[in-house]
Formats: C-alpha cells, structure tokens, sequence
C-alpha cells in the first residue's frame, strides 16, 4: 500500500485525491489485495488514505432531449461512506458549461445544435439540491468549460458577461470554480474576472493548455481563497492503449508537471490559500502513485 502522509506544514492546506475512485486496478496501493469490492464498497477504502476526491460522473448530464442529475440516493450513499472531515470537489453537469451540444453526438437531430439548459440558473439549483445529502463534505463545485470558440461565443467579453450574469444569481453560500480549455482566455482580464467573483482557479494540466508552472509564472492567480490543481494529462485513447485500462503503474512520467503542481502548493501554503489537487489515472497511468510522486517531491527541501 502507497503512503499518503501530507508533511504537517501543508496539512491546513492541502487536500489530495484523485479524479474518480473506483478501480479494482489499485488493489495494492489504496484497496486492500484480497478482498472482493463492489461498486459501492470502494469509497469508503479509499477515505482511510486520502482527504478528497473530485466527482466526475455528474458531468456526463446533457442527453437528446433530456438532462441527467444525480439520484439523492447515491449522494447520500457517497456522503455516508466517508469520514466528517472528508471533502468531495464536484464537476458541475455538462448541461450547464456547454454551448452546443457535441460535435459527434450520435442523435443526428441534436447533433452541433444549441444548448438551451447553457448556464441555467433554476438548472444549477436543482444540481446543488440533488448535492444536498454532502453538507459540509461538499467542496468546490467546478464548472468546466470545452473549447470555447467563436463560433460558440463571440468573444471572451461575451464569456465574461453570460458568466457573470450566471454566477451572480447563483445560490450563496457555496464555492464555484472555473476550468478554461481555451488558452486564449488566460489573461489578466480573465483572473481579474474571476477575482471579482470570488472564483477559484482551476489549473488544468492536459487538453492543449499551457503547462501549470507556465500559467502560474505568467500570472500567479489568486482569485479565491482556494485554488485547484487537475494533473489531468493528454490523449486518453493512448494512455489506456498504453496500460490496458489497468492502472498499478507510472507508464509516462511527467516530472516537470509534479514539480510545478509542488511549488504552487508550496506558495498556495504560504499564503494560506487551500490547494486541492486533484490526480487522474490518464496523468502517469496511476493516480495512487502519482500521489506518492508528488508527496516524495513536496517533502523534499524548497
């Protein structure tokens, strides 16, 4: 089994986990060797190790003529398997961050056509009810944007003024985080945008954008008390050709990425900014070891 020990200076400050959970693949590193899980048995193995985990699955929302929330059921299902302590970052529903409707949609009717649920406020309410069951378990809930192109918007102002219309009449007393896939909207007019509504800062690493150390030298963005780090990496189809879909093993180290996603943490630390980082298996090729990388590197000397 890995160990997950955060050096005591970060513990205030850091939450570590791991884009989705449930892989029978890390028997050995977080699951226990021997012993046979269901679908519903992982999370609660996986919060003796690690602080946080970022929900996926609620993303994948928008479908021809219909959106998919969560079942309160399973909420409570997931809130109940882990500790008080415990947090869960939430990607919004994907019927709410995309324009259109994807390009290679099956359904030939729908296929490239607006989406009329596109930051819906009465839509984003009825997400954060379904969430209900996490209480204070639920962190960030992070909106990702695709590509935003101008055929989609005209321009990152126009971005800015549909967002901030939305984000304005969203309910209080939750945190909401942004995660651009467009380069060209990383600016200081976008972080000051972000800034001015207490947004947090997702660094993405993967899909085309600028390496995180490169986003963090150029702008150093402090938006929100918290920021997050995605060490998400690039072409899946590769990666899972690469490990079969088993992920016990680092198949593309990505040292460079580590380093960065460590000195902003360590900077978030002194700052007293809260840092979640969030590692997916597609990174390396294994989540639970990429956790042991980045710890060995934050525990070294500055």
């Amino acid at each position: 089994m890995i160990a997950v020990e955060i050096p005591a200076p970060y513990r205030p400050h850091l939450r570590l986990g791991t884009c989705s959970w449930k892989y029978d693949s890390w028997k050995g590193l977080i699951y226990d060797q021997g012993k046979t899980y269901r679908p519903d048995d992982y999370l609660a193995d996986y919060a003796r190790s690690l602080n946080s985990v970022e929900v996926d699955q609620w993303f994948w929302s928008l479908f021809p003529g219909s959106v998919k929330l969560p079942e309160v059921r399973v909420v409570k299902r997931y809130a109940e398997s882990v500790p008080d302590d415990f947090i869960f970052t939430v990607k919004a529903p994907n019927a709410l961050t995309l324009t259109h409707f994807y390009a290679k949609e099956t359904n030939q009717e729908f296929r490239g056509k607006p989406n009329q649920n596109f930051l819906d406020n009465g839509l984003l309410e009825q997400f954060l009810a379904r969430l209900s069951p996490l209480g204070k378990k639920l962190g960030p809930v992070m909106f990702q944007f695709e590509y935003v192109n101008r055929q989609k918007l005209p321009s990152k102002e126009a971005f800015f003024e549909r967002f901030g219309e939305f984000i304005a009449r969203a309910p209080e007393g939750y945190q909401y985080a942004v995660e651009i896939r467009n380069p060209n909207y990383l600016s200081p007019a976008f972080f000051d945008f972000l800034k001015s509504h207490k947004l947090g800062f997702v660094y993405l690493e993967g899909y085309y954008m600028p390496p995180i150390g490169q986003v963090f030298d150029r702008f150093t963005p402090e938006t929100a008390p918290f920021q997050i780090i995605r060490l998400h990496g690039g072409d899946r189809a590769e990666i899972e050709a690469e490990t079969g879909s088993v992920w016990d093993k680092i198949v593309a180290p990505r040292p460079e990425a580590i380093r960065a996603a460590v000195h902003i943490t360590r900077h978030n630390t002194r700052s007293k900014t809260l840092t979640y980082v969030n590692l997916n298996n597609h990174f390396e090729g294994s989540a639970p070891l990429t956790i042991e990388r980045f710890l060995k590197a934050l525990s070294e000397e500055d």
